[in-house]
């Protein structure tokens, strides 16, 4: 059997690393797994609530695992180690006399990655685990072969997903059909919120310095909303979602509220408007027609004329926290998978700075600041 062209002048090392990344690369969906496995067992809680290094028996005892799998446990902790989700530790016994019988104990400690995962943690993360490895989301990316095979038509609003196809219904009408998955979205919305909303008002309080009034679009149960509310009690905060995702949801202090409504209608008038997350779920010619509502209720708002803004808390695909001494490859990877993401699901993008001033641009706004301080997400202060 002869080389094919590609292979000619390729060395056999050349061509077993090609195949080593080949292998590696359809192999990741077993890291993610591996994690979701051990958020589902509640592994890092364990790990936590020993209080110390904790032994592969321990661990076990501890864990609901049937008997007859127990043994399969030191595996799964083998590739969270090798993926620093935990960390391995050996402390030799010194019990006996007889050296050579010293037993070697292998212990477990957390990182501060599964530090994230700990269920009553400040920053757990786990929600999010679980929502985007649920088969919902994950089953449709086996149908994106045949659906990029398929005409899709020009008009954004008949724009059929790789989820719709699978499911039958865009994500948002399943998400509102379908409780147990709308609840997961809701949880994991509001794990990410719980941490970003504290960066962002510790970091960039001056953002909101000066504001009388603020709605956030698209804010869900209001934790993003709630963080900014108790940090700046001058600030009016209105929380504006889809009127079954806020209904019955009242504010827990003087200076927030809850609103129902249609974003592409009409978004209740305010110095600023936030958008967390929310522009990547939609196509351009959707997310021009956001932001025209949105610079619709700023203008007619009343008071501080010269304080009005659009907050937009999103990937901008290429540029990572500013902290960062050098391009983090990982991070601009997460950005990329998170587009191919919105491709399968969503009827939206993950944009480039160049691709973000297209639509401001052509929503009516006139300039823009970006600040790249959150990981792999950035904050753009948008004015009219």
């Amino acid at each position: 059997m002869g080389l094919s062209d590609g292979e000619v002048g390729s060395t056999s090392h050349e061509l077993l690393a090609a195949q080593a990344q080949i292998w590696n690369h359809m192999f990741q969906f077993i890291n993610s797994m591996a994690l979701k496995c051990a958020a589902q067992l509640g592994i890092p809680d364990v790990i936590h609530n020993h209080g110390q290094p904790i032994s592969l028996s321990e661990l076990i005892a501890a864990l609901n695992v049937h008997p007859s799998r127990a043994h399969f446990v030191s595996r799964l902790m083998r590739i969270l180690v090798h993926s620093d989700f935990f960390a391995q530790h050996h402390h030799v016994h010194h019990d006996c006399d007889d050296v050579e019988e010293e037993e070697a104990v292998v212990l477990y400690s957390l990182t501060p990655t599964s530090r994230l995962l700990l269920k009553d943690g400040p920053s757990n993360t786990t929600p999010l685990i679980l929502m985007i490895l649920d088969p919902v989301l994950t089953t449709p990316f086996h149908l994106m072969g045949a659906w990029l095979q398929m005409n899709g038509g020009d008009d954004p609003a008949t724009i059929c997903t790789p989820f719709e196809m699978e499911n039958g219904m865009p994500f948002w009408d399943f998400a509102a059909q379908e409780p147990r998955f709308g609840n997961l979205f809701d949880e994991a919305m509001e794990a990410d919120s719980k941490l970003l909303g504290r960066e962002v008002v510790k970091e960039c309080g001056g953002v909101f310095e000066g504001l009388k009034s603020l709605v956030d679009v698209g804010g869900g149960t209001g934790t993003m909303a709630k963080a900014i509310a108790n940090a700046f009690p001058s600030i009016n905060c209105i929380v504006f979602d889809q009127p079954h995702v806020v209904a019955n949801l009242q504010g827990t202090t003087h200076n927030l509220g809850f609103v129902g409504g249609d974003m592409f209608v009409e978004i209740p008038p305010a110095n600023a408007i936030l958008l967390k997350w929310i522009l990547h779920d939609w196509s351009d010619e959707e997310s021009v027609k956001i932001l025209k509502k949105c610079r619709e209720a700023i203008l007619l708002s009343k008071n501080d004329e010269g304080n009005k803004k659009i907050i937009i808390i999103d990937i901008v695909v290429g540029h990572v926290d500013n902290k960062e001494k050098m391009v983090d490859k990982k991070s601009i990877e997460t950005q990329l998978m998170f587009d191919v993401l919105m491709m399968s699901a969503f009827t939206g993008k993950e944009r480039s700075e160049s691709e973000w001033k297209t639509i401001f641009l052509a929503a009516g706004f006139t300039h823009y600041n970006m600040t790249h301080m959150f990981g792999f997400r950035s904050l753009i202060e948008l004015y009219p």
